[in-house]
């Protein structure tokens, strides 16, 4: 749907994305006041976090990327990546390289969690870890609220209103911001994941 032209269908992505952040939240936290907490959940709660992952950020990708991070607010930008986040100082892009770490990292951490469950070690997420989920959530729902956004705003010919330049600016800085937050926990995390797991999952007969 955020490929699509149609803002209401954009709309319809938001939406279903709000959907999906907010019962991933209560269904962890519905398991935990309940007690019901399983080892199979905690593996597939965070299989579930990586694919929401990967089917929101390669669209993001797509529509935020351009040649330059930082590009200038008076430059124009053609289709598709014309959705940069705008921010006081200009617009902001979704480079590969933070595409690439969020990713990788994820993808490792897939491996490394079934390495870890061959030895009998379940490997839950630790809290700069739930943290950079909530970043990431943060993140792509400013994007895909702009992404609807701007689209009724063109189609609509209230782009260049003061109250929707405002808008622009607040949620472009919400997005920069959630941005950062989730490309520095995701390092974060993954460090302190090695550095209490690493050996016991490397060397499991050593550390018995």
């Amino acid at each position: 749907m955020p490929f699509t032209a149609s803002w209401s269908l954009r709309l319809a992505a938001f939406v279903l994305f709000l959907v999906a952040a907010i019962s991933d939240y209560w269904d962890g936290h519905i398991a935990r006041s309940r007690n019901v907490v399983t080892d199979l959940g905690r593996m597939l709660d965070p299989l579930a976090d990586k694919l929401l992952l990967v089917a929101t950020l390669l669209p993001m990708y797509w529509l935020q990327n351009h040649s330059r991070f930082l590009v200038p607010l008076e430059n124009a930008i053609p289709e598709p990546s014309a959705f940069l986040f705008v921010t006081p100082i200009g617009r902001v892009s979704l480079p590969l390289w933070i595409v690439v770490v969020v990713l990788g990292r994820e993808a490792f951490m897939t491996v490394f969690r079934q390495m870890a469950a061959r030895r009998g070690l379940v490997i839950s997420a630790i809290g700069p870890a739930k943290w950079k989920t909530t970043f990431q959530s943060i993140w792509t729902g400013a994007a895909f609220c702009w992404f609807f956004a701007a689209t009724w705003a063109v189609q609509a010919g209230v782009d260049g209103s003061v109250k929707f330049r405002a808008f622009a600016m607040f949620n472009g800085l919400v997005g920069v911001l959630a941005m950062t937050g989730a490309v520095a926990l995701t390092l974060i995390s993954l460090v302190l994941y090695l550095q209490r797991y690493g050996r016991r999952v490397v060397h499991p007969v050593a550390t018995r």
